[in-house]
């Protein structure tokens, strides 16, 4: 049997749950049927040694700031060269791709819709709204990560419903698992995300403030942030300006994250936007209760007071609230935790994941 190819487009490819999906796909899909490229508009970094594919091609366009009409000229040559069977853009930024490979001969043409940023972080802007509709001839199949972007390409970008699919992100359950022991003395309340505005850590910062001052002594709790980014600056004023350097731990981006989980009681994630999240998911196998925003895929892997809690976003004080049950309630903590694990092995598996994706490659090859 020959190997089918696919091409998959990211802007960038470094660390991220978008990427991170992409690791994934390729790692666990099967060698003999399928074989992948990865090209990057901008260009990868070491995140790439992830793929453990040694048949896997890497390109890099060097996109430069800005407009850079020429790259897509590049990729058009590139895809000539390298006839793939199908094309796999993921996000707004990739998008316009489909369009150069439909005339380099590239029959399937995947887009797929991850999350939104902060550029539009409700779904409501107008050039973006328009760039789908005049890309979307162009495009085979949209395939939406939630159900709450599924709805939302069709009733507001007008994407016609047979022409999209909905498929959840597996999460590798034998990778993450939940930790031995659970101390009720010493609780890390932690997060897993890029340091930016739309994933908001400064709301978390501001409910582990108020849960500070609030919290009995007997109970020693700290927040330990993971991730990389601009809003890191912020961050460090904000902790000292409050003097809460000795409870705060920023680690940075770290590569060990099933480990860094199995160290945390509580996981929030208090983002003002997402798709699927890759870090709920980790944090449900990892056996941890989830706090999350409740906006776009959240409330569909959470279930509010089974496996976590939904709060408000933007809202330190009821994020705190969430956060104070479980200090309370340890038994809950563990119920809820261990709910979540069960939800992801029967629902969020990778190999879930994988199975629906090749489905939908094979209908069209």
């Amino acid at each position: 049997m020959r190997q089918k190819v696919i091409a998959h487009i990211v802007y960038r490819l470094s660390v991220g749950g978008l990427e991170n999906g992409l690791v994934n796909l390729i790692n666990h899909s099967p060698e003999s049927q399928y074989r992948h490229i990865v090209i990057s508009l901008t260009e990868h970094t070491d995140f790439r040694f992830r793929i453990k594919r040694t048949d896997t091609q890497f390109y890099e366009l060097h996109k430069k700031e800005g407009k850079d009409y020429g790259v897509y000229f590049r990729l058009w040559r590139l895809l000539r060269k390298l006839k793939p069977d199908i094309l796999h853009t993921r996000n707004i930024g990739t998008l316009e791709c489909v369009i150069p490979a439909f005339f380099a001969g590239v029959k399937c043409r995947i887009h797929g819709e991850h999350g939104r940023d902060m550029a539009d972080i409700d779904g409501t802007n107008k050039k973006y709204i328009f760039l789908r509709r005049a890309c979307s001839p162009f495009v085979t199949r949209f395939v939406a990560l939630s159900k709450d972007l599924e709805s939302w390409l069709v009733q507001s970008v007008l994407i016609a419903p047979e022409k999209t699919a909905q498929i959840y992100n597996g999460v590798d359950i034998d990778n993450f698992f939940p930790q031995e022991s659970i101390s009720d003395k010493s609780i890390v309340i932690g997060t897993v995300g890029r340091l930016s505005a739309e994933k908001d850590q400064l709301t978390l910062l501001e409910a582990f403030i108020r849960l500070k001052r609030l919290t009995k002594s007997d109970i020693n709790i700290e927040l330990s942030i993971i991730g990389g980014g601009l809003l890191r600056e912020k961050i460090e004023q904000r902790i000292k300006d409050e003097n809460m350097g000795k409870f705060v731990n920023l680690l940075g981006e770290k590569s060990d994250i099933p480990e860094q989980l199995r160290q945390m009681d509580i996981f929030v994630l208090p983002s003002l936007g997402e798709g699927i999240s890759n870090t709920i998911l980790e944090a449900m196998a990892s056996g941890l209760p989830v706090i999350a925003t409740n906006v776009g895929g959240n409330p569909e892997l959470v279930q509010e007071g089974q496996t976590g809690y939904l709060v408000p976003p933007e809202n330190p004080d009821a994020m705190a609230g969430a956060i104070k049950k479980y200090l309370n309630r340890p038994d809950e903590r563990i119920s809820h935790g261990w709910a979540g694990r069960m939800r992801v092995e029967k629902k969020f598996s990778i190999q879930r994941m994988i199975e629906r994706y090749f489905a939908l490659y094979d209908g069209y090859v």
